[in-house]
């Protein structure tokens, strides 16, 4: 994830509501407020994450450089999510995993196809590598779709099958994720290649120590903020009139991945399209296939096992963004009006959100 200089100063101008988040806690503030302040302070420090990733990159090589992004690149989500964990929170925690696959794939595209297409009557990107991510998708999709069947068939009667039918998918995805990094790192990165040159070394870049310390300190951040965030969601939920799947699937998502979303959209508008559709995508399939499974292992640590029971609606929306992205990325082009037409199906579906029930039919009571 790279971050323009403008961009990362912007970003660092929102470091003043990390004290602030921690001074409203402490003076018991309206949970609103805290809420507020805290998803306010965890934008910046997602960016400084990213930032000292960046990097870091520069003094181990391209390679290494790209896993490295690959596993920080959703670190704040997987934070935030296992704040939520601990709390207890499965609904907002999944509703989170939900919003992120759609919000990277339909409203971060979306604002990317059109900020660029604004600006270029007509944007290319590499088709192959944009089938191979979309076929990645469609296999999260799978593995949300076949526990959502196994309870509508079941039904409650069968916990710990349902458990362990979740924690067996997250094995394979969690391999299969894997395996698509040694695809796209290594065997066929070829197919990922974006086109930029590479000169010398950054003269800029952070010290290894620095950048380390740096992403230390941005965690240890995101940690705290979260906890702050995921302790007022419910009292905030209930203030705003929202359910917290809405909160997670919407609230929740966007501010986990604002630093990305802005990179992929000023990518777009410099016409690297391969880059734009690498951060907004890659993005979604690393929390389809990594943070998803992760978080499954993680919740028996809690004691409170997690399971891949998505609600049906969550599960529709998922293989409606899977559709909609084969659809925009069969023919390797795009314009802005590509870019209307997701986000119009992503406002369709926070809009469905926002009026579904707190306990949908087919979803856990």
């Amino acid at each position: 994830m790279k971050i323009g200089r403008f961009e990362f100063e912007a970003l660092q101008l929102l470091l003043v509501f990390v004290p602030v988040s921690i001074i409203l806690h402490f003076a018991h503030a309206p949970a609103l407020w805290i809420f507020a302040t805290a998803a306010l302070a965890i934008v910046p420090l997602a960016g400084l994450m990213g930032k000292s990733t960046e990097h870091l990159s520069e003094h181990v090589g391209p390679a290494v450089g790209g896993l490295l992004n690959a596993t920080f690149g959703n670190a704040a989500e997987l934070i935030i999510a296992l704040m939520a964990l601990h709390a207890g929170l499965h609904d907002v925690v999944k509703a989170s995993l939900t919003g992120s696959i759609i919000g990277n794939a339909l409203l971060v595209l979306g604002l990317s196809f059109l900020a660029g297409g604004l600006k270029f009557e007509k944007q290319t990107f590499r088709a192959p590598a944009a089938a191979t991510s979309t076929t990645l998708m469609a296999l999260a999709a799978i593995g949300l779709l076949i526990p959502a069947v196994f309870h509508a068939i079941v039904g409650p009667t069968a916990p710990i099958q349902e458990h362990e039918l979740s924690v067996a998918i997250s094995i394979v995805l969690i391999i299969t994720y894997a395996l698509g990094l040694v695809f796209q790192l290594v065997t066929h990165k070829q197919l990922y290649a974006a086109g930029e040159e590479h000169g010398a070394a950054d003269p800029e870049a952070w010290s290894v120590g620095k950048s380390v310390g740096v992403l230390v300190a941005a965690t240890v951040g995101v940690a705290i903020a979260s906890e702050l965030l995921v302790g007022s969601v419910e009292e905030t939920a209930k203030h705003m009139g929202m359910t917290q799947v809405f909160i997670g699937v919407i609230v929740v998502a966007i501010i986990g991945n604002a630093a990305e979303h802005s990179t992929a959209v000023l990518m777009a508008m410099k016409n690297k399209m391969d880059l734009s559709i690498g951060v907004a995508v890659g993005s979604s399939i690393q929390i389809a296939l990594f943070v998803a499974p992760v978080l499954v292992f993680a919740s028996y640590a809690f004691g409170t096992p997690l399971d891949l029971v998505f609600t049906p609606f969550e599960v529709v929306a998922v293989i409606m963004t899977v559709g909609v992205m084969a659809l925009v990325a069969m023919d390797g082009e795009s314009n802005w009006l590509e870019g209307v037409m997701l986000l119009a199906v992503y406002l369709m579906l926070g809009i469905a959100f926002y009026f579904l029930p707190a306990h949908p039919a087919g979803g856990h009571p």
